[in-house]
């Protein structure tokens, strides 16, 4: 792998730390939405990562987002008969996002983007004084 390499990888990483902080955000976004049955109610989303490489050549490397998943946890049902988006028993469906948890997601999120950010900092400082020595 060439020292090029390193930007390739903390590129990757960034893109899917943003696919993070944007679910994320879409999660907060849509934690008070009220909904008329629970089919319809909004779910927190969240995307799941891998890492590749590849056989080939083994020069390239990172994070791949592989695809965004539902959470499987129940919305909650909460009784307002005057709603107008009440069901006919008077229930109505609030998201099955957690806001606490949503908000540590998003400043972990943002911890590693930057993280990622300082690593591509320190690269080129160290390319530019490798270029440096032969002056």
């Amino acid at each position: 792998m060439s020292l090029f390499g390193i930007f390739d990888i903390a590129g990757s990483a960034m893109s899917a730390q943003t696919v993070r902080l944007n679910t994320t955000a879409s999660n907060l976004a849509n934690a008070d939405n009220l909904s008329g049955s629970e089919a319809e109610a909004y779910r927190a989303r969240h995307p799941v990562f891998s890492t590749f490489r590849d056989a080939l050549d083994n020069s390239t490397a990172g994070v791949k987002v592989d695809g965004i998943v539902e959470s499987q946890a129940p919305v909650q049902r909460e009784y307002q008969p005057d709603n107008p988006l009440a069901d006919a028993e008077g229930y109505v469906y609030r998201p099955n996002v957690d806001v606490v948890s949503e908000m540590a997601d998003m400043i972990s999120a943002s911890r590693s983007y930057q993280n990622n950010v300082e690593v591509v900092n320190t690269s080129k400082q160290l390319l530019l004084n490798v270029l440096r020595l032969g002056q």
